[in-house]
């Protein structure tokens, strides 16, 4: 998968972007780092959202974690496949593992996260 249309942030979220929405998931590093992903708690449609707001919550086998939004906007579609398959985001976490849609509030803010490659000089500089 390309991944030159995602942006990522040091907490290991991303979003990509198409028009005014703004796909939102956990990294690939994000995943391995969670173990075996067994249950996701979604937000719900229509919930408005500020960039580091908490906007779904993982749990492991190893641990339970909020996810946090990169960016603001309202909730418009969440991916409820996670709710009965939540190891979608172990197998794809850049596809099938996608966790919230947003309507873009301020596409700005987009500018203060990484790139792909940004992203992967940030990891082999904490590993």
């Amino acid at each position: 998968m390309n991944l030159d249309d995602f942006k990522f942030t040091k907490e290991h979220e991303w979003v990509k972007v198409e028009g005014d929405i703004g796909i939102i998931g956990i990294s690939d590093f994000a995943q391995k780092e969670f173990g075996d992903i067994v249950y996701v708690e979604l937000p719900s449609v229509g919930e408005k959202i500020k960039k580091g707001d908490a906007c779904a919550n993982i749990e492991s086998v190893k641990a339970v974690d909020d996810i946090y939004t990169p960016i603001s906007g309202e909730i418009i579609e969440v991916n409820e496949e996670l709710e009965s398959n939540p190891e979608n985001i172990n197998k794809d976490p850049n596809g099938k593992g996608w966790i919230i849609k947003i309507k873009i509030e301020n596409k700005k803010e987009i500018e203060n996260l990484m790139n792909n490659n940004q992203y992967n000089d940030f990891l082999n500089g904490i590993s």
